[in-house]
């Protein structure tokens, strides 16, 4: 069975799903039973640290069910994410981080080198770390000897919709590690996370795309279909593309 696993858990859907950006909390129940989608992500700074049962909290806003997967959101070196993985396990969210370190304030690119470290530390201290990165070869192997569970490199900076603008560095990535590797931020329709599934990545992650559509849940939908679609595809091994024309029916023993 094509099952993702990652941390030794099964994982059934391929699309994650980050929670920020939402005119309200209220939506994302909605948007996580449209996209089926189990593995969420949360930043700390989006939890009522002081009011678990708070009706603001959007702890209380995700199935009991979905691997939730803090995220060290607005930490500038690796001193921070590690006190953010920290506060969110305090919190009730579990050994699950996503080590997020921007110190670029204008292109919001992550930095590799403190997200090491965070990592390297987190691995340590029991922590299921999966690090998003710039899409760098050496550094995802670094990330691997780190003991990161997966890597999440962009697609291209966060926010922008833009779709896949690193892909050849991603299919790099996606060809000579062995941990799974989820396409994060940049990602803006659902054919290009189609597209990231079908160069081999194991997974997708969006949030800005879901939260800035006209209809939030039903793009969320149109996500789980084409990562399932681009999976689909994966597997069944295309076709090699060719520069000539190739006719499907044959051209001869007919209209002699």
């Amino acid at each position: 069975m094509d099952e993702l696993v990652i941390a030794n858990k099964k994982i059934k859907s391929r699309f994650f799903i980050g929670t920020g950006k939402f005119s309200s909390n209220k939506i994302v129940p909605d948007i996580i039973k449209s996209s089926e989608a189990q593995v969420i992500t949360v930043a700390l700074r989006r939890i009522d640290i002081h009011a678990t049962e708070s009706k603001d909290n959007i702890l209380n806003y995700i199935n009991k069910d979905c691997i939730l997967v803090a995220n060290t959101s607005g930490a500038r070196n690796a001193e921070e994410a590690i006190r953010l993985a920290h506060l969110a396990k305090a919190t009730g969210c579990g050994n699950w981080v996503k080590i997020e370190v921007i110190s670029d304030s204008k292109y919001l690119l992550p930095d590799n080198y403190e997200t090491l470290k965070a990592t390297e530390t987190l691995v340590k201290e029991g922590f299921v770390v999966l690090p998003y990165i710039s899409p760098d070869l050496m550094d995802a192997k670094r990330l691997v000897g780190a003991g990161a569970s997966a890597v999440m490199p962009l697609g291209a900076p966060i926010g922008t919709n833009r779709g896949l603008k690193t892909k050849e560095l991603l299919k790099i990535i996606i060809d000579e590690i062995d941990i799974p590797v989820v396409v994060d931020a940049g990602i803006g329709k659902p054919s290009h996370a189609a597209e990231a599934m079908e160069m081999g990545a194991d997974a997708v992650l969006a949030n800005t795309a879901l939260a800035t559509a006209e209809n939030p849940v039903l793009i969320a939908e149109a996500f789980k279909l084409a990562v399932q679609a681009g999976r689909k595809a994966f597997l069944s091994k295309p076709g090699i593309g060719k520069e000539l024309a190739s006719a499907s029916s044959p051209l001869t023993g007919f209209l002699r």
